[in-house]
């Protein structure tokens, strides 16, 4: 059997990893249209400092993917210590938020801890994330920092947005919000306590960690964007943006399904364009800037809720290890910024979003002024995260069904539209090799 694999991402490289180890699969060709492999395990390199799309850390409670993870990445790897923070009204408050209610404002605190202990909204049934918003933490911390913060992030009102994202939530106790607000530090999201990175090179290092265990099954193609496919005569055909053309018994996609109903030449009823046209997704801006002095502290990751700075996330990357530092002892930071397609951010040009951002830096006081700034750079990102919006559902699955029934493999964040975290893409690929191996 000879296997195309569409996207070179996480995915796209696991499931060749997993399926190259099966005798009947002769070979695997990985098509990616970008000239590297990676898709948003993607690293760069800034004047010598290595930088991801966002701030990418490794844990699990799956352990054999996380074991799996751990030995494929060896001695380059540091295990760090979460260290996140939010900022609100010139004050950091730990993440999660519900951890540190005693950092708060006494009035602001008061107003979560009544709100939380008198809950009109705890015995209804929640059908939508700002309704469980308001079920679980209560008014005062949805007011303050869930409901707000979700907007800024999804540019979507948490309204319309199902409950999906609800696992990635903890589940406050009644006992942890009083020590909370009592004054004890209290830790949430214990499985992220502790995370692993890897010592130079980036996320990007564990993409290369995976295609140094290829076989020689394995065939990498990278600037090779798919345009054209179709089923002939129980084969699949294929066509690149350089003319090339290409025939496999089994096609795997990892490309976002936007790209996928492009290129797919067949009959497809009106309904999967539509429900595709539907899927809902969030873009995203990555900007590095470097300073000369350290005004976030030891921390690693800082969320802004506030609608009037426009980014909603700074990471400091010197945090990561000594490979992300400069040797100058200056600081760099990554700020991110999410946009709609043809919003007003997406508009925007570098230059402009730049001004913007620096002024954010200096109303947080992340910066004294922009004097301190070394260099800044900024990048686009176009498929970023899926948003569980109230169609979700059931868009995906008529969308899901079509290409199952059309006998196309889906793998990965957008070739499924799922939120999955790097080891569920990994856990995904392996499900969907044993899959395919049992069937051939």
């Amino acid at each position: 059997m000879k296997i195309g694999i569409m996207g070179g991402g996480l995915s796209g490289v696991s499931i060749a990893y997993f399926l190259q180890k099966n005798d009947k699969i002769k070979s695997i060709e990985i098509l990616e249209k970008e000239h590297e492999l990676g898709g948003l395990c993607r690293s760069f390199s800034l004047n010598g400092l290595y930088h991801d799309i966002g701030p990418h850390v490794i844990f699990s409670k799956d352990k054999e993917i996380l074991d799996l993870i751990i030995n494929f990445l060896g001695s380059n790897k540091n295990k760090l210590k979460r260290s996140n923070k939010i900022y609100y009204k010139n004050r950091f408050i730990k993440y999660p938020f519900e951890n540190e209610l005693s950092a708060l404002p006494n009035d602001d605190r008061e107003y979560c801890l009544n709100a939380f202990l008198n809950n009109p909204y705890e015995r209804y049934e929640a059908k939508n994330l700002l309704q469980y918003f308001m079920k679980m933490f209560g008014k005062g911390m949805t007011d303050i920092y869930l409901k707000p913060y979700n907007e800024k992030i999804w540019k979507f009102d948490p309204a319309f947005m199902d409950t999906q994202m609800i696992g990635r939530i903890p589940q406050p106790l009644k006992e942890d919000i009083l020590k909370s607000a009592a004054g004890t530090s209290i830790e949430g999201y214990l499985h992220q306590l502790y995370f692993y990175y890897p010592k130079k090179g980036g996320i990007n290092s564990l993409i290369k960690s995976f295609v140094n265990r290829f076989n020689k099954k394995v065939r990498i193609i990278t600037g090779s964007e798919v345009v054209k496919l179709q089923s002939v005569n129980n084969k699949w055909k294929t066509k690149t943006d350089k003319g090339v053309l290409k025939e496999y018994d089994l096609i795997i996609s990892t490309i976002p399904l936007q790209s996928l109903i492009k290129i797919y030449k067949s009959n497809i009823p009106k309904k999967n364009f539509d429900s595709v046209n539907d899927l809902k997704y969030i873009s995203l801006i990555i900007t590095i800037v470097n300073v000369k002095k350290d005004n976030i502290g030891d921390n690693f990751a800082v969320m802004v809720p506030d609608k009037d700075i426009i980014f909603h996330r700074l990471s400091k990357l010197n945090f990561l290890g000594k490979s992300y530092g400069m040797k100058d002892g200056s600081t760099t930071l990554m700020v991110e910024i999410t946009y709609l397609k043809d919003d007003l951010i997406d508009r925007m040009s570098s230059k402009d979003l730049e001004e913007k951002i620096i002024e954010g830096l200096e109303n947080t006081k992340f910066i004294n002024d922009r004097e301190q700034i070394n260099f800044i750079e900024t990048k686009r990102f176009e498929y970023a995260y899926v948003i569980y919006d109230l169609n979700h559902k059931k868009n995906v699955n008529i969308v899901r069904n079509y290409f199952a029934n059309q006998g196309i493999k889906l793998c990965g964040r957008f070739g499924e539209f799922e939120y999955l975290n790097m080891d569920a893409v990994i856990r995904h690929a392996k499900n969907l090799s044993e899959e395919i191996v049992e069937n051939i």
